[in-house]
C-alpha cells in the first residue's frame, strides 16, 4: 500500500505505525533516563541549583554550599537538551512519515538509524568518546529526520 494514507482506525494493525511507535517509545524512554541520570549525578556531586534540594546536607549557610554547579551534572544536562532537540522533531516528522505509506522496509531504516544514533549520542556524551563520534552521531540522527520530512513532503505536497 506504498503512498496511501492510514486511516486512524487501522493505525494499530498498520506495520509502519506500529515500528515508529515502537521506536519512538525506545528514544522517548531513552530521553526519560537522561532526567534521572542527571538527578543521580546532582546527588552524587552535590550540586543543586534550588534552595529547598539542599535541605538534607544542612541548614543555612552550609547549604548554600551546595548551591553550584558542576561539571558532569552539566555535561548531562548538555546531552538531555539535545535529546530534547532532536527526538521531539523526530516524533512529529516520524508521525507524519508513518502516516505516509512509506515501505515498512525503508521506514524501520530510518527508525532503527535515528533510534541508534541517538544512543550512540548519549554514550559518546557521558563517557565522553571523543569527537567525531558524538557529531557524527547527531549528525546521522539529524539526517534521518530531515530525510524522513523530505519524503512526507514530497507525498503529501499538493503543488
Amino acid at each position: 500500500r506504498r503512498g496511501e494514507m492510514a486511516r486512524s482506525t487501522q493505525l494499530i494493525d498498520n506495520e509502519v505505525f506500529r515500528a515508529f511507535a515502537t521506536y519512538t517509545a525506545i528514544v522517548l524512554l531513552k530521553m526519560m533516563l537522561m532526567s534521572l541520570i542527571t538527578a543521580y549525578f546532582r546527588i552524587t556531586r552535590k550540586a543543586f541549583v534550588n534552595p529547598e534540594d539542599t535541605a538534607s546536607f544542612g541548614k543555612g549557610e552550609s547549604a548554600k554550599k551546595f548551591l553550584r554547579t558542576d561539571p558532569d551534572v552539566e555535561r548531562v544536562r548538555r546531552g538531555h537538551l539535545n535529546d530534547l532537540e532532536n527526538i521531539v522533531p523526530f516524533v512529529g516528522i516520524g508521525l507524519l512519515y508513518a502516516l505516509s505509506g512509506p515501505e515498512l522496509s525503508t521506514a524501520l531504516l530510518h527508525f532503527r538509524i535515528f533510534t541508534g544514533a541517538r544512543i550512540f549520542h548519549t554514550f559518546a556524551y557521558l563517557i565522553p568518546l571523543p569527537q567525531p563520534g558524538r557529531g557524527l552521531s547527531w549528525a546521522v540522527g539529524y539526517s534521518v529526520t530531515f530525510s524522513m520530512a523530505y519524503r512526507v513532503l514530497k507525498t503529501v505536497w499538493l503543488l
